[in-house]
């Protein structure tokens, strides 16, 4: 393929609600537009066809395979539009054609006979046919899915698929297939340098062959400018060169739009700040690393009115939040973290509550299970006494923490032994002789057995004195949920039943629903 130098244009932008100044975007080849369902980005993207009327040329997979191109009023350039001028000025007439894909493969073939006849009458016999759009169609279709070939016979496209098998029409292509082929034939009607618009360019097409298509779909028309109108937030992110406004709402009265150009920030993944600008609703950042992990499962339900993004581990939440809440004044979300506690110490809590991350009153996701209002719950909806059940559950936990207090002890000493020295050793010298010097004092600073045998005693008092949420605060152990007697007294399978059953209850929308969600959201933190 030739290469033709990219071109780029300023586009005037809609009314916006907040400014009245007329808005020009800079600069770009292309724009991507991304909002939520209703937030106005189809309107917005009529507006700006409406302005360049005689230099856009629209597309749209899911208008071209399902929606009769006879209805409704088409703003600029398309498919159907050069279909009907044909179809005005040939003799040579056709039946109703019911979608504009049909209409695609129409145009397709009238330029390969227009092309066989020009050759026929041509004195020059010896050269090659001149390529068609649907020779250049045909190269990029097939290397997209080499299974299938086209074929030109009796007249007519076709399609044949695995070897010997019957050839068949496009029509009987998956709508990926034909989504593809509709894509790469119909750019290539747009006239030199229009503005191509896309509603909906994600649809049909698996994730796996999206950015391929459309990084192939640009190349062909280098000289044309592409405006995306999508809510696919992966669709998005796939544009690496492209521009992208965000439109948040639109004002039908007054005929405006509230939008924003956007510039994701180098230390926050694109595609994590696009998906998190899309939902319009406050940010939770919380551990775990998809959808099926206990931590996803928990907080989406305590907390529904936030959009609940899992990054995997602290590190990861606590730089993520602390990012996004630097960026508030352009995106004016809402955005906490919840990270687990573990082991840390009420100055490392403190601080990282400052800065918007939650730390729950509990060591760690499981524990939030085994505190009293969720124990008492479950029971009672089990048929069981809930304050005998709560006491026998209590005990077996105090019990399992008591025999392993001195190796949870040495946990913790480790832990904030090793905080301790980072912090130490971090601290600012004047020069080598000064640091060196601080170095050798670290032994000193450094009270690893001390610290353990406060630990020991405060652990002690806690067995004592029976403080049970004072133990689920400060024990870290996997296997307390299934060893503690909850599962088996309740007459679980395993601890995931156990789970789900919660999970069954904070999906309800019960008074005792209400009070266990509030119960749990104390815990957490996140008010």
């Amino acid at each position: 393929m030739t290469t033709v130098k990219r071109t780029a244009m300023k586009i005037e932008l809609p009314q916006h609600s907040n400014i009245r100044t007329k808005q020009f975007s800079n600069e770009l080849r292309t724009l991507t537009i991304i909002g939520a369902n209703g937030a106005g980005k189809s309107r917005f993207g009529d507006d700006i066809a409406r302005r360049y009327s005689d230099k856009v040329f629209c597309i749209s997979p899911l208008k071209a395979l399902f929606i009769d191109p006879t209805s409704g009023n088409s703003i600029g350039n398309s498919i159907t539009g050069l279909y009907n001028e044909l179809q005005a000025k040939t003799t040579y007439k056709i039946e109703a054609i019911d979608t504009e894909f049909e209409r695609l493969m129409y145009l397709l073939m009238y330029e390969e006979f227009v092309n066989v006849i020009a050759y026929k009458q041509s004195e020059n016999k010896e050269g090659e046919l001149p390529q068609t759009k649907l020779d250049i169609v045909q190269k990029h279709w097939e290397s997209i899915f080499p299974q299938n070939k086209m074929l030109r016979m009796s007249g007519k496209l076709s399609i044949v698929g695995e070897k010997d098998s019957k050839p068949y029409a496009p029509t009987r292509l998956s709508d990926g297939e034909k989504t593809v082929l509709y894509l790469l034939a119909s750019v290539l009607y747009a006239e030199k340098n229009d503005i191509i618009m896309v509603e909906d360019p994600e649809i049909f097409l698996h994730h796996s062959i999206m950015k391929a298509v459309w990084d192939t779909v640009e190349q062909l028309r280098p000289d044309c400018t592409f405006i995306y109108l999508t809510h696919d937030l992966e669709f998005a992110a796939s544009r690496n060169d492209s521009s992208c406004l965000w439109v948040k709402s639109y004002d039908a009265l007054h005929q405006t739009w509230d939008y924003e150009m956007l510039r994701s920030p180098d230390q926050l993944p694109e595609d994590v700040y696009l998906d998190l600008l899309g939902s319009r609703k406050p940010i939770l950042f919380i551990e775990g690393t998809d959808n099926r992990s206990i931590d996803v499962r928990i907080y989406t339900l305590l907390y529904p009115e936030y959009t609940v993004k899992p990054l995997g581990g602290c590190s990861k939440v606590i730089e993520t939040t602390r990012t996004f809440n630097d960026l508030k004044s352009f995106h004016h979300i809402e955005s906490h973290g919840i990270v687990d506690r573990d082991r840390r110490t009420n100055r490392e809590i403190e601080t990282l509550r400052q800065r918007n991350i939650a730390v729950p009153d509990v060591a760690e996701i499981e524990n939030l299970l085994l505190i009293e209002p969720v124990i008492r719950t479950v029971a009672r909806r089990m048929g069981l006494n809930a304050n005998n059940t709560f006491d026998t559950v209590r005990s077996n936990i105090i019990n399992m923490f008591e025999d392993e207090l001195e190796q949870q002890a040495l946990l913790h000493t480790r832990h904030r032994t090793k905080r301790e020295i980072e912090c130490f050793i971090d601290r600012r010298s004047h020069d080598i002789d000064d640091y060196v010097q601080h170095i050798r004092t670290l032994t000193a600073e450094c009270t690893p057995r001390k610290l353990y045998n406060e630990l020991c005693q405060k652990f002690r008092l806690y067995v004592a004195e029976r403080r049970y949420n004072k133990i689920l605060r400060v024990y870290n152990q996997k296997a307390m949920l299934p060893n503690c007697g909850i599962v088996q007294l309740c007459g679980f399978a395993n601890k995931d039943k156990y789970l789900k059953y919660i999970l069954s209850i904070l999906r309800e929308e019960s008074q005792e629903a209400n009070n266990l969600r509030q119960a749990m959201r104390q815990v957490v933190g996140v008010v």
